[in-house]
């Protein structure tokens, strides 16, 4: 049995050496990038005369099906691999989280593989965001009372 010591020796030798500056400047870089793209799909939208919460909520839609559509290709995953966190926190980092898990099982069937498989990850950030903000707007409402 290896001591706790021996153990993070091992974990130190197999694991890849990272920069984090490296590390740091693509995530800035690439999550940059995405939010350019949206901005000028926005753009596009307003050009085409929509309103501007029209404008925002297609945006949101269209970054979101770019973002299942690109990791169903497996593009999504290999420019997360070199971008880290900044493919997390736009909002195509959401599609991600529901489509990797769906592609994963997919071939236990659509209903036992797909569909109970699609929210295991963005599943309890969606309840405890939903969760939050109801027991938020509660609060709110309680202190507007008064």
């Amino acid at each position: 049995m290896m001591s706790k010591k021996q153990y993070q020796q091992y974990v130190d030798q197999k694991s890849p050496n990272s920069s984090l500056g490296k590390d740091m400047l693509f995530a800035y870089v690439i999550g940059g990038l995405i939010c350019v793209v949206g901005q000028g799909i926005m753009d596009l939208y307003q050009g085409c005369g929509l309103e501007l919460e029209g404008t925002m909520c297609c945006t949101s839609i269209t970054l979101v099906f770019l973002g299942a559509l690109f990791t169903g290709l497996g593009l999504y995953g290999k420019l997360a691999k070199h971008a880290g966190a900044g493919t997390i926190v736009p909002i195509t980092g959401f599609a991600n989280a529901v489509v990797s898990p769906a592609m994963e099982f997919r071939a236990e069937g659509m209903v036992l593989g797909l569909a109970a498989k699609m929210f295991v990850i963005a599943g309890p950030v969606l309840v405890y965001g939903i969760t939050a903000s109801v027991g938020a707007g509660l609060i709110y409402w309680i202190f507007s009372l008064f």
